[in-house]
């Protein structure tokens, strides 16, 4: 029995040892499938399908697993997708370019003109660019405006809102649960803090607003209208109800009416379309055309790397001390790659892309400092501002022998706060109270249990205003003017791009690239002979598998629904997102430049840790 046993166990253990290697073989080979790059030659005939179900940022954070529903929305990097379709205008297999926005997510204002210009370039080359969406939104159709046809699904409805809208002020809660909220602030427009202080907007930060989201909705009228002269939008801003009321109801009948769509129909209808331009799909392809995929298209066609090196550090997302993933701005992360660039990597220049509404101030200054090093070793320093560049973002700015924007860049909001909750109110209600022993006034202070006292409040706001001090003089000296003058246009306001250039904040209009090529000409180069050296730490191998593993599949995509599903969900996502900032607000840097009204022109993009606090908080609404 016991050689039995033996026996039994032996092959019992060559079984499991045989089952371990099919695995690891197996996953090896799909992840050398997943991981490899195609050729050139592997881009077959057919149409560029774009089919952007996620937002577009300047940096994608990397991906996460959720157990629970996949991996989230996707997010498209601005440069690849701009790379994308600059390459396609002059590509013969590329007999047409298919926008698939069914599921867009949005971008800031400045990201969707960069691509919409790209997307005019395609169509300016004399190839067909064909849109599609059962409902379109105001980012959408910013895109889809230059298309050359737009489709939209006879069941679906496009209606524009414009920037702006409600944002929660929990004054009222925190009253109710006694929380003592201690504001220390610089800054008559700085309201970021507004929501914890107060029950409404004050009057200040709404005049600040309305200046802002003012631009930044004219810029929208003016691009709809360059790119696309016959779309009757002011009925759309103005009176919607009358237009829609017209039609009984039908909303894409009233949208075909303004000229706002070209034609009505299905996805079926619509791949037909593609096909008669395109060609027909291959055999057992779910979709009804020759079809190019974006990743198999982005990947045949990497970055140059031939000429001298120009260096492109980015900074994108919130800044935040330490250590952070690409899409936050670490930084100690980011200081390192700066560094690290001066190091190995040859540069004859240096462009800072910034693209953050802010956030700690020792971060944003730990990175101005790296970037400082930069120039010490007398390379050019060249800043480009993305989407939004405002707060923190722009102190990393003020390093730069120059600086670019966009005319709808987000910029501004020169300012700094600091917040520190405070307890004994709460716990007073529970019948809880603090005491102890103190041996100095700074004893045990900040006192979340008992409460601030005069003595740490006088050096907290002091730190502040020493804080704000530092920033208006960096300003100063980077836009060679009088710290009065800067603190004239500071006090926190945001401004567009436009408006900003004027008052002197920003240098020349132009994008990333009109960035490299200043910095090429300040380092005595050609242009034209220059490569970008993107200073970023490059993706493991794990988190690849995982990316390419969560990524949909293009060529399989329901429609999305329609107007009334598309707003619903956005403003889900405007809500899991702002309970979110509340939690990030009350365990982030003490001390913050930050900026709140570049929160309401960002596409709402809730973590997995945000929607599950959404469905913790509607569970206990019992909703």
């Amino acid at each position: 029995m016991k050689l039995l046993r033996g026996a039994w166990k032996l092959l019992v253990g060559i079984k499991d040892a045989l089952v371990l290697v099919a695995m690891l073989l197996f996953f090896g080979a799909l992840f050398t499938a997943l991981s490899s790059r195609p050729g050139r030659t592997a881009v077959k005939d057919g149409a560029l399908v774009l089919a952007l179900d996620g937002s577009i940022v300047e940096q994608p954070a990397p991906p996460q697993l959720n157990f629970g529903g996949g991996g989230g929305p996707r997010e498209y990097r601005l440069r690849d997708v701009i790379r994308v379709l600059d390459e396609a205008k002059g590509d013969a297999k590329v007999k047409a370019v298919v926008l698939d926005l069914d599921s867009f997510g949005g971008g800031l204002p400045a990201a969707l003109n960069e691509v919409g210009a790209a997307i005019a370039r395609v169509r300016a080359s004399g190839k067909p660019v064909l849109a599609y969406a059962t409902a379109y939104s105001d980012g959408s159709y910013r895109l889809a405006a230059n298309a050359s046809e737009i489709w939209m699904n006879p069941m679906g409805g496009t209606l524009f809102a414009g920037p702006g809208g409600s944002r929660l002020y929990y004054k009222g809660l925190i009253d109710k649960l006694g929380v003592n909220v201690h504001v220390f602030r610089v800054g008559k427009f700085k309201s970021f803090v507004e929501p914890y202080t107060r029950t409404d907007e004050s009057p200040e930060s709404k005049e600040a607003s309305a200046a802002l989201y003012g631009a930044i909705a004219a810029d929208w009228r003016e691009t709809i209208a360059k790119a696309r002269p016959k779309a009757q939008v002011a009925g759309y801003l103005t009176n919607p109800a009358q237009l829609i009321a017209a039609t009984k109801g039908d909303i894409a009948k009233a949208n075909v009416a303004a000229g706002l769509i070209d034609k009505l129909g299905d996805r079926a209808d619509f791949d037909k379309r593609v096909a008669a331009v395109a060609g027909e799909a291959p055999t057992k392809s779910s979709v009804g055309f020759a079809a190019i995929r974006y990743d198999t298209y982005l990947e045949a066609h990497p970055l140059p790397t031939s000429g001298d090196a120009i260096g492109i550090v980015t900074v994108a997302g919130d800044i935040v001390d330490g250590k952070a993933d690409p899409g936050t701005a670490g930084g100690d992360t980011i200081a390192a790659l700066v560094r690290d660039g001066l190091k190995n990597k040859s540069l004859k220049a240096l462009v800072v892309r910034v693209d953050s509404p802010g956030g700690s101030a020792l971060a944003s200054e730990t990175i101005r400092r790296a970037i400082i090093e930069a120039k010490a070793q007398k390379l050019p320093i060249v800043v480009s501002m993305g989407g939004v560049a405002a707060s923190g973002g722009y102190w990393v700015a003020t390093a730069g022998d120059t600086i670019f924007a966009e005319p709808n860049t987000i910029t501004g909001s020169i300012g700094i706060f600091g917040i520190i909750p405070s307890f004994e109110k709460s716990l007073e209600k529970l019948g809880i109270s603090a005491d102890g022993v103190k041996t100095s006034p700074l004893s045990g202070q900040p006192d979340v249990f008992g409460g601030l006292n005069d003595e740490v409040s006088t050096i907290l706001q002091a730190g502040i205003e020493h804080g704000y001090a530092q920033f208006i003089d960096r300003v100063a000296k980077a836009r060679k003017k009088t710290p009065e003058q800067i603190n004239e246009i500071a006090q926190g306001r945001v401004w567009d791009g436009g408006t900003a250039r004027q008052i002197g904040l920003v240098d020349r209009f132009g994008n990333l690239q009109d960035a490299i090529d200043e910095a090429a000409k300040r380092a005595g180069l050609d242009p034209k002979k220059v490569h970008a050296e993107y200073l970023e730490k490059a993706p493991d191998r794990w988190t690849k598998f995982l990316s390419d593993f969560l990524r949909k599949d293009e060529e399989d995509k329901g429609d999305a629904g329609d107007a009334f599903t598309r707003i619903a969900a956005e403003r889900r996502a405007v809500f899991a997102q702002a309970l979110g900032d509340v939690k990030r607000i009350a365990t982030g840097a003490a001390i913050q430049a930050r900026c709140l009204e570049c929160a309401a022109l960002q596409p709402a993009q809730p973590s997995a840790a945000d929607q599950s606090l959404l469905a913790l908080v509607m569970t206990r609404l019992g909703l």
